[in-house]
């Protein structure tokens, strides 16, 4: 599973990342805005990926389970 601290520094990420966005486009620095977009993409990867290998976890202990008559 998905640690605490793992969604925390991905969340801090994804939050930097649009503050920094957000000071690109209010000063008109598109160098800025594009690196916290790209932060933010980050981010959003890494939850993707967490959330994934959670669920593929999830089934093979869901299988495991059903094979060694756990499941009931």
């Amino acid at each position: 599973m998905m640690s605490a601290s793992d969604k925390f520094e991905n969340a801090t990420e994804d939050l930097k990342g649009q503050a920094k966005e957000g000071i690109g486009k209010a000063t008109g620095d598109s160098k800025t805005q594009n690196e916290g977009t790209a932060e933010q993409l980050k981010a959003n990867a890494k939850d993707t990926f967490e959330n994934a290998k959670d669920k593929v976890a999830d089934g093979f202990s869901s299988a495991k389970d059903k094979l060694t008559g756990k499941d009931k």
